[in-house]
């Protein structure tokens, strides 16, 4: 059986958070100490409710690492709406990433709207995350299924289902499944 994971670190995190410029609502609790990082000039909102996991013994898969919540860009934004759950999830933002109301991730999900690099020269990598960054927009009720990967420029709709393991590269209509790499649509949500 799965012990109750302690959230008592959740106020000495809250506070972290706040210092960092996240601003923090009321009622939200993490397991486990997050990474939280505001680029100067970006904002990260965590509505009333919300629950972020990182301690290993927080989620029944395990957390293999803590939540990742950054903004890497002047003018980024990273809101998470009221009642979201992230466990071991990354979400790094250098435009906008937006997560509905109730939407919940499974163990090591991974959300970003940049690809981070950008071929140089004939065999180089700049460091420019910013050219082809796109905003992800996740709908509200949504589960995300453990170690899925959401893409740049996607938009999940509402009450949508994304299967563990996902690749998700093009958008997901509001009530459907997508599961697979690349994602594609299985079906609609009973």
């Amino acid at each position: 059986m799965l012990r109750k994971s302690s959230n008592a670190g959740s106020s000495l995190w809250r506070l972290e958070g706040k210092l960092r410029g996240v601003e923090i609502e009321p009622g939200v609790r993490f397991y486990g100490r997050p990474i939280l990082h505001r680029s100067g000039g970006s904002q990260i909102l965590i509505r009333e409710g919300v629950i972020i996991r990182s301690a290993i013994r927080s989620n029944p898969m395990g957390c293999f690492q803590p939540s990742v919540i950054r903004t890497l860009a002047n003018g980024a934004l990273i809101e998470l709406g009221r009642n979201v759950g992230l466990s071991a999830t990354v979400i790094c933002a250098v435009k906008s990433i937006t997560i509905g109301e109730g939407t919940i991730t499974g163990a090591g999900v991974v959300i970003a709207d940049t690809d981070f690099h950008e071929p140089q020269g004939e065999w180089g990598w700049s460091a420019d995350c910013k050219t082809s960054a796109r905003p992800v927009v996740i709908g509200r009720g949504v589960f995300i299924g453990a170690r899925a990967i959401i893409l740049k420029g996607v938009t999940i709709g509402d009450r949508a289902v994304i299967g563990a393991g996902s690749v998700v590269t093009k958008d997901v209509p509001a009530r459907t499944i997508a599961a697979g790499n690349p994602a594609r649509i299985i079906k609609p949500v009973d």
